[in-house]
């Protein structure tokens, strides 16, 4: 199948995963900056995306994409690096026209990989996996406004989050032009229409994320100050 065994088949693999996992971070993100305004509404979210069938199916279809592009670009990248064999020893300089983000998109792709293990450990264990064995955990699995606050509570963890959400930025900016590139989407005028919408679409879901764990960190949020009463 062309799709498994041709170059340009796997960049279709990733390019297809890839545009779907910005999809669920679109949602992810409107999700959290409805914890900035409400506890009882992210809460009320939570529940209804907790231990039932439909968010255990989704979250395994979830999971799937996210292995899937992950393990394309590790195949990627080790065949990109067998194509050029030992040229890529060679000292040249670097193209003005290649992004950095480009030049290092499998080390953006280990630490958002890193993170996104932090993550799920910080949120999805403690949520989920927890309602689903029954374990017994600091806060309610369905407490997700709690996990939040508890989370960012921890300035080593803001740190974490932060540069993780850089890195999210320099790889996702360069992977939205190039998976409408990859797709055929991108002709002449489009290419650097795509490079703009990618990267003002990203930017604000990068930044609407910061804010939501800045947010907590310092402890400004309006959801929180009405908690306090």
């Amino acid at each position: 199948m062309w799709l498994l065994n041709s170059s340009i088949g796997r960049k279709v693999v990733m390019s297809v995963t890839g545009i779907a996992l910005i999809l669920f971070l679109t949602f992810h993100c409107c999700m959290n900056v409805a914890a900035l305004f409400s506890g009882e509404a992210y809460n009320t979210i939570c529940e209804l995306l907790g231990a039932n069938w439909y968010a255990v199916v989704a979250t395994l279809g979830l999971a799937a994409l996210a292995v899937i592009h992950i393990v394309y670009a590790f195949i990627l990248t080790a065949q990109n690096r067998r194509a050029r064999g030992n040229e890529r020893y060679a000292v040249t300089d670097t193209p003005q026209k290649v992004e950095w983000a480009s030049q290092n998109m499998l080390v953006l792709g280990i630490i958002i990989l890193l993170g996104l293990l932090l993550h799920l450990f910080n949120f999805w264990y403690n949520m989920m996996f927890a309602e689903l064995v029954g374990m017994e955990t600091l806060l309610s699995p369905s407490d997700g406004f709690g996990w939040i606050v508890e989370t960012f509570s921890n300035p080593v963890y803001v740190v974490l989050y932060l540069v993780w959400l850089l890195a999210i930025w320099f790889h996702l900016t360069h992977g939205f032009w190039s998976a409408m590139q990859t797709l055929g989407w991108s002709g002449k005028i489009w290419f650097c229409r795509w490079k703009v919408i990618g990267f003002v679409y990203v930017t604000i879901l990068m930044v609407c994320f910061a804010i939501v764990v800045l947010a907590f960190a310092f402890k400004c949020a309006p959801s929180l100050c009405c908690s306090l009463y």
